[in-house]
């Protein structure tokens, strides 16, 4: 017989929260390579502290965490790009952040799935 896990409402209505952010991120990175994950990032910092201590809140510091880092690489790239010698590099930074941030969106969302904290 299977067991299955069954949350208290609240706990249930966070987690499908954290499942939606983790898709509008990921439509944001695939439709305009991230430029609009600052809309779900502002409903991380807002739910955050909703969920502080259940796993959920691993959760959304794992989109911030990721939001900020694919930023930073992005705008390094940027950097890059505005010297001539650079331009490969800045093609090779963005291409890699973009790789990155997409393994953590989908590594977020199946550990969110199996009902397990982001190591944070």
């Amino acid at each position: 017989m299977a067991q299955e896990l069954v949350f208290e409402p609240q706990l249930q209505s966070q987690k499908t929260l954290a499942w939606w952010l983790y898709v509008f991120h990921g439509a944001s990175l695939i439709f305009t390579l991230g430029l609009f994950s600052w809309i779900p990032l502002i409903l991380n910092y807002i739910k955050r502290n909703d969920t502080a201590g259940t796993f959920v809140y691993s959760h959304h510091q794992w989109q911030i965490r990721s939001f900020w880092w694919y930023f930073f690489w992005m705008m390094l790239g940027g950097v890059l790009f505005i010297t001539l010698i650079g331009i490969p590099l800045a093609y090779l930074t963005w291409t890699v952040a973009w790789i990155w941030k997409a393994y953590r969106l989908i590594r977020g969302l199946l550990d969110l799935d199996a009902n397990k904290p982001m190591p944070i």
